[in-house]
C-alpha cells in the first residue's frame, strides 16, 4: 500500500494535480524546496524532509535528502523482519512513493554562453541517489520520474491502493535509463565530447527524434535517434515543409548525399540511391547543376534523394517535379518552386538552412557483433598533388580530378567514378574487383567517354585498369599511388598518352 511519499521536482508540470490526488488518498507527502512550496501555495498539506531528517538543508541546497532517515526508507525491504526492525528501531518510516525529475543540466547546457561553473550547479546528486535507491527496492518503492506515467500511478492505487508489480517494475528501468542518459550527458559535456583521444570506456545518449514505418525492409522496425544538442548541417536539423515521413531508407540515403554535397562550396546538385551516388554535378546555378547531375544517369536517379547545396528556384523545381523522387533538401525554397512541389503530396521536401556547415573532429560509428568500430570521419582529401606520368594533366582535367575525388571517397569500394566537365558520367561502386567496378562503370555509362577522367578510392594493383580506361577515351587518372606495381600502371599511361596523379590518400568506404 502507498501511504507516504516523497515528492522533489525540477518539471512541475502536472505536479499538483497528482499531489492533490494522493492527498485525497490519504497519502503522506515529503517535499523540498520549490516543490514543497508550490504545494503549499495550492494547500496541499506537505511536510519538509528537513522535519524528517532532523537536519536543515546545507550548502546552498546541495545536502537535503542524503540521510539514512530518507534512503532507509525507501531502501528497507519490507518481507525483510530485520530490515523493518532496523529502521524501526531507528525511527525511520517506510517511503513508499517517490516521484523526482532531475535538476534541467541537459537544458542548462544548451545554453548559449553557459558557463562551466553554472553547468556544475546544474548537476544533480540527492536526486539520482533517491532515484536508484527506490529503483533497487522496486518491489517495494514505486519511483516515477516521467510525468507522462502519472496518471498510470493514480489510476492503480485508486483500483488497488498500490501500483502493479509490473508497473513498477517498468518505472524502475525507465530510472536507471533515465540517470544513466543523465550521466552520459554530464560526462560528454565535461570531456568535450569525444576527443582525438578515444576513450577507455565510451558512453554515448541519444533521444529518439521520431518513430519510423520499418527500418531497411518492411519486417524490421525502426527508431531514429538524435544525438543531444543542436547538430548544424545534419538531417535531425531539417525542417520538413511537406510530404510523407522519412523512412529509414530516406534518412540514410539522404545522410550520404549531405556528407558528399559538404565537399562542395559552389552550386552543387548530389543525387543518391541505395547510398551511393548516381548522379553529381557542379554549375554556375542551381537549375545548371541538377540538369547537369539528371543527365548524368536519368535511369537511376529516378526514385533517388536530392541535395543541393542553394536555393531551388521555380525552373529547378519544373524540372525535378518531372520524374519521381522520394526525397528533396536544400538550404530554401522560392514561392513558386514550393507551390511546384505542393502538386506531388508524397514529395518529401526538406529545409536544412545551414547545409554547408561541416562538423569538426566528428567520429564515424559502425556496431559489430559483439561492440562498436569508431573512427575519425573521413575529412581528409588528398595529401598532395602529385604527377607521376610523362603527359601532365591540362587545368581542366586538374579541376575535374579533384571533383571526381571529392565524389569516390563516397562511393561505397571498390569504387571508381568517371568525370568530365564537373559531372559525373559513370559511377562504378562496391565491387570486389577494382577492375570489376570499372568495366561496371563504362559498360552501364551512356555517355561519351573521350577526355574524361577517372579518380579511384585505392591504388591499382594492375596495368589493367589504365589499359581499361584508354580504350574508353579516359584521359587522365587519380589515385592514391602506393601500390608495389606502380610502376606497371605508369608505364601503361605513358604508353597510352594518359596523365596520372598521386594524391597520396586512400578513401576506402565499406
Amino acid at each position: 500500500m502507498i501511504k507516504r511519499a516523497l515528492i522533489s521536482v525540477s518539471n512541475k508540470k502536472g505536479i499538483v494535480a497528482l499531489a492533490e490526488a494522493l492527498h485525497k488518498f490519504g497519502v503522506e507527502i515529503l517535499s523540498t524546496g520549490g516543490t514543497a512550496k508550490l504545494l503549499r501555495e495550492a494547500a496541499i498539506p506537505v511536510k519538509d524532509v528537513a522535519e524528517v531528517t532532523g537536519f536543515a538543508e546545507c550548502l546552498d541546497g546541495r545536502v537535503k535528502t542524503l540521510h539514512p532517515a530518507i534512503h532507509g526508507g525507501l531502501l528497507a525491504v519490507r518481507d525483510n523482519q530485520e530490515h523493518m526492525d532496523t529502521i524501526s528501531n531507528l525511527g525511520i518510516s517506510p517511503i513508499d512513493l517517490v516521484i523526482i525529475n532531475l535538476y534541467p543540466f541537459k537544458e542548462t547546457i544548451l545554453k548559449e554562453g553557459v558557463t562551466l561553473e553554472e553547468a556544475i550547479e546544474n548537476i544533480d546528486i540527492g536526486g539520482p541517489a533517491m532515484l536508484r535507491s527506490a529503483a533497487k527496492n522496486y518491489r517495494d518503492v514505486t519511483v516515477v520520474t516521467d510525468p507522462s506515467d502519472y496518471n498510470t500511478v493514480l489510476e492503480e492505487l485508486k483500483n488497488h491502493g498500490n501500483t502493479t508489480s509490473d508497473t513498477r517494475y517498468r518505472l524502475a528501468l525507465k530510472v536507471f535509463q533515465h540517470t544513466g542518459h543523465y550521466d552520459t550527458l554530464i560526462a560528454g559535456y565535461l570531456s568535450g565530447g569525444i576527443t582525438s583521444d578515444f576513450p577507455e570506456v565510451l558512453t554515448l545518449t541519444f533521444e529518439k527524434q521520431q518513430d519510423l514505418r520499418y527500418g531497411e525492409n518492411p519486417h524490421q522496425k525502426a527508431i531514429f535517434y538524435r544525438e543531444i544538442g543542436s547538430q548544424p548541417g545534419s538531417l535531425v536539423e531539417g525542417k520538413q515543409l511537406q510530404g510523407k515521413e522519412l523512412s529509414f531508407n530516406n534518412i540514410n540515403d539522404a545522410n550520404g548525399a549531405l556528407a558528399l554535397l559538404k565537399e562542395f562550396d559552389e552550386p552543387t546538385v548530389v543525387a543518391v540511391k541505395h547510398t551511393n551516388p548516381c548522379g553529381v554535378a557542379s554549375g554556375s546555378s542551381t537549375f545548371e547543376a541538377y540538369s547537369k547531375a539528371y543527365e548524368a544517369d536519368p535511369l537511376s536517379i529516378f526514385g533517388g534523394i536530392v541535395a543541393a547545396n542553394d536555393i531551388i528556384d521555380e525552373a529547378t523545381a519544373l524540372k525535378m517535379a518531372d520524374i519521381f523522387l522520394e526525397v528533396i533538401i536544400a538550404p530554401g525554397y522560392t514561392a513558386e518552386a514550393l507551390t511546384v512541389f505542393s502538386k506531388k503530396k508524397n514529395l518529401r521536401v526538406i529545409e536544412l538552412t545551414d547545409i554547408k556547415h561541416r562538423r569538426a573532429n566528428d567520429f564515424d560509428i559502425k556496431r559489430v557483433m559483439g561492440g562498436l568500430l569508431l573512427q575519425q570521419q573521413n575529412d581528409g582529401l588528398l595529401e598532395d598533388i602529385k604527377a607521376v606520368t610523362e603527359q601532365k594533366p591540362t587545368d581542366e582535367e586538374l579541376k575535374d580530378l579533384v571533383f571526381g575525388l571529392k565524389i569516390v571517397k563516397h562511393v561505397k569500394s571498390n569504387a571508381i567514378v568517371i568525370v568530365k566537365n564537373q559531372q559525373t558520367l559513370a559511377v562504378g561502386p562496391g565491387q570486389t574487383s577494382r577492375i570489376w567496378a570499372l568495366k561496371n562503370a563504362i559498360s552501364n555509362c551512356t555517355h561519351s567517354l573521350e577526355g574524361s577522367i577517372l579518380a579511384s578510392d585505392a591504388f591499382f594493383p594492375f596495368s589493367d585498369c589504365v589499359e581499361e580506361a584508354s580504350r574508353a577515351g579516359i584521359t587522365a587518372i587519380i589515385q592514391p599511388g602506393g601500390s608495389m606495381k606502380d610502376e606497371d600502371s605508369i608505364k601503361a599511361c605513358n604508353e597510352a598518352g594518359i596523365s596520372m596523379v598521386f594524391s597520396g590518400l586512400r578513401h576506402f568506404k565499406h
